[in-house]
């Protein structure tokens, strides 16, 4: 009998349904058949996956299911292979993808960082060529004026400026420059005031103080927008308090053991210095400090309400003794009570 050989060409399934191709060789007569099949291992995918899979419809009408068919068909194709270390290395060639993308929105990242910390540093060499001089130039003007002068300051010019700088994300830097400048402006001021005599001493303090205070309402309306937006908002203050103190604790805090006894001297001495300089003194003593009146209560009663404790009725006949003495001090420096012709014979002389 002759020996017939007959290749066939079957689908096996196994239990992933992974169909292979085998190429069988049967031999007439013989029960075992020496097969060289050459299954293709294949990346197998859930029944889930292939579901999932959708495909746009295909122009001349070719339904989607059958190009979605086609389509993992082909695609099933690219992951066939009779070695493993094909799949093996398409899995790496994925995997490799997403160092790349981290590698690249790193890098993306750094570039936004570097063109921003660029466009901050422009923005501040902006500000130290162009916005600040200007503001510098007019804070010395209004600094140095007197309150009868006019100087020609433009207001909306500078209040632009201070605009800009707030909304260009410069507070801080603007809020640090003005009380540094205001700052070496009192420091000279005081050391001014050191170079005054004695007899003097009181006129000039209450020259500077009134100057600064004109100042002040100046400068603060015109930096509205700083302490708006940064001094009351984060700071959680006030810039004309912030700047008062300044004043207290660059000029008035360093003159006060000098000034104190000379304003004790003139209050006994009266009209030595003019009531209205001498009630301006005290007063902005006690505004910016009022724990300077315990060092002279008598002299700041004399002009500020309430500094004494409240009258006690035991020591109304003291209160009366003290105001005789008063008039006859007045009286004795030159200061008569009027005419007394019309004054009844029962009261007091």
């Amino acid at each position: 009998m002759e020996a017939m050989e007959d290749d066939s060409l079957g689908m096996n399934d196994d239990h992933n349904h992974n169909y292979c191709a085998s190429r069988s060789r049967s031999r007439g007569g013989g029960s075992s058949s020496s097969s060289s099949s050459r299954c293709c291992k294949a990346r197998t995918y859930p029944r889930s996956q292939l579901s999932d899979v959708t495909c746009p419809p295909v122009p001349g009408g070719e339904p989607a299911t059958r190009r979605g068919k086609q389509l993992l068909r082909s695609t099933g194709s690219k992951f066939m292979d009779s070695d493993s270390g094909s799949e093996s290395s398409e899995v790496s060639e994925a995997d490799c993808t997403v160092p790349s993308a981290a590698a690249a929105a790193e890098g993306k990242f750094s570039l936004d960082s570097t063109s921003k910390f660029l466009l901050n540093a422009m923005a501040v060499e902006d500000y130290r060529k162009n916005h600040w001089p200007n503001l510098e130039k007019a804070i010395d003007r209004l600094l140095i004026q007197n309150p009868t002068d006019h100087i020609s300051v433009s207001y909306a010019q500078i209040y632009s400026y201070v605009y800009k700088c707030v909304c260009q994300q410069h507070s801080e830097l603007l809020y640090n420059d003005l009380t540094m400048k205001i700052t070496n402006h009192l420091q000279q001021v005081s050391t001014g005031l050191q170079a005054s005599p004695p007899e003097d001493f009181i006129e000039n303090f209450n020259v500077v103080l009134t100057q600064y205070t004109a100042s002040l309402q100046c400068i603060v309306p015109v930096f509205m927008y700083l302490n708006k937006f940064y001094i009351e908002s984060k700071l959680n203050r006030d810039l004309r308090e912030d700047l008062m103190k300044l004043f207290a604790d660059h000029v008035a805090e360093i003159h006060v053991d000098t000034l104190m006894p000379l304003l004790l001297k003139a209050h006994s001495m009266p009209f030595q210095v003019q009531p209205s300089t001498m009630a301006n003194v005290v007063k902005g003593l006690h505004s910016l400090r009022p724990d300077w009146a315990q060092l002279a209560p008598a002299l700041f009663s004399g002009f500020i309400p309430q500094i004494n404790p409240p009258a006690v009725e035991s020591l109304l006949p003291d209160y009366a003794a003290h105001d005789q003495k008063l008039q006859l001090e007045l009286s004795m420096n030159g200061f008569p009570r009027g005419d007394q012709s019309r004054k009844r014979a029962s009261d007091d002389p």
